[in-house]
């Protein structure tokens, strides 16, 4: 993996592209300065983290001929008060079609946050993930 990044605005405006060429901004916080121009980076490391379950859930939906027509995760999480202040929890509430059977689905969450996940298992074990399933009517 090759990414590059480069600072676009002062003070911390800041652009990362991959090899594709696809951009996201960053920005940091506005009590240092930041100018809500972009994402803080623990936002993407949390929406990291939504992203490649949700792309190893739907995968393992796929496989099973479930189709959704909706679908969507609620992030929220908790930031030690500390410098640095990482992540102490991080709960993910998946919502899509009532079609799906929520006990196959957990099966499912828990199978990909647990061994299919690459920034799952990259995040440190002092992070407690959790989840929710909602299912939505059509």
């Amino acid at each position: 993996m090759k990414l590059n990044l480069k600072r676009v605005e002062e003070p911390f405006v800041m652009e990362l592209t991959n090899s594709s060429g696809n951009t996201c901004t960053f920005d940091a916080n506005p009590s240092i300065g930041g100018k809500e121009k972009g994402f803080r980076p623990m936002e993407l490391l949390a929406g990291s983290l939504a992203a490649c379950a949700s792309i190893d859930v739907l995968n393992i939906l796929k496989k099973q001929r479930i189709v959704l027509n909706q679908y969507r995760v609620e992030i929220s999480a908790v930031r030690k008060d500390a410098v640095p202040s990482p992540f102490e929890q991080i709960h993910l509430i998946f919502e899509l079609d009532e079609v799906v059977d929520e006990e196959k689905m957990k099966r499912n969450i828990e199978l990909t946050l647990e061994k299919y996940c690459s920034v799952s298992a990259s995040l440190k074990s002092e992070i407690k993930i959790s989840y929710e399933i909602r299912l939505l009517k059509s």
